[in-house]
């Protein structure tokens, strides 16, 4: 069989890709891996019985902000990294200008802070578990983001799988904002991410196993 008839017939009843079908995709995986992580922080943890007292504050809402934005910006990098050939380009900086700007007010916390302060600043009360209760409530994120990427066509995969971790791990902080009683920006800027990180390093050793086609 010749090239161009081989390429016809491979071609035939193939049609145009629906539009916005990636971003369809991932805000669906999205959806579920919110919900997902809505029933685990009410299984495991519960809802901060202050919430409604600590939504009245600022702290809050900087802390919500933060989260939903590196969120977002995850599924935006997730967009673009789960088709062939795209690069993630000035894309990085949605997620790098929030933790630049959480660093920054954290960094001025810490200046403006008393000496004696400044460890209840960086550790608060719930160090040890922050990071992981975080990585525990982004797994069914990350399990939706993990279908929802391998029904696309991601070429680099450990990058793939990196920022489906990011942005499952940032939906993870997302929901744990409705558990968790920290609001000092260095707590946040420091033990947030690392419960971002963990899910997006084990996203990018995964990568290439869970995402290959």
């Amino acid at each position: 069989m010749k090239t161009d008839a081989l390429i016809d017939l491979l071609a035939t009843g193939a049609g145009p890709v629906p539009r916005y079908a990636t971003s369809r995709r991932l805000l669906a995986a999205a959806t579920i891996g919110t919900a997902g992580a809505l029933l685990l922080l009410w299984i495991v943890f519960g809802i901060n019985p202050a919430l409604q007292a600590d939504a009245a504050r600022v702290p809050f809402w900087l802390k919500l902000a933060f989260a939903m934005a590196l969120a977002g910006a995850g599924l935006l990098l997730c967009n673009r990294l789960a088709r062939p050939g795209v690069p993630v380009g000035a894309a990085i900086w949605a997620a790098l200008l929030p933790l630049l700007a959480m660093w920054l007010l954290g960094a001025m916390a810490l200046i403006e802070a008393d000496s004696a302060a400044r460890a209840q600043l960086l550790f608060g009360a719930s160090w040890r578990v922050c990071p992981f209760n975080i990585t525990l409530l982004s797994l069914p994120a990350f399990a939706a983001s993990v279908w929802a990427m391998r029904g696309l066509a991601p070429t680099d995969t450990r990058r793939a799988g990196a920022v489906a971790g990011f942005g499952a791990g940032s939906l993870g902080a997302v929901v744990y904002c409705l558990h968790c009683t920290e609001y000092a920006a260095p707590f946040i800027g420091i033990w947030y991410v690392i419960g971002i990180l963990i899910p997006s390093v084990a996203g990018f050793v995964l990568g290439p196993r869970l995402l290959r086609w």
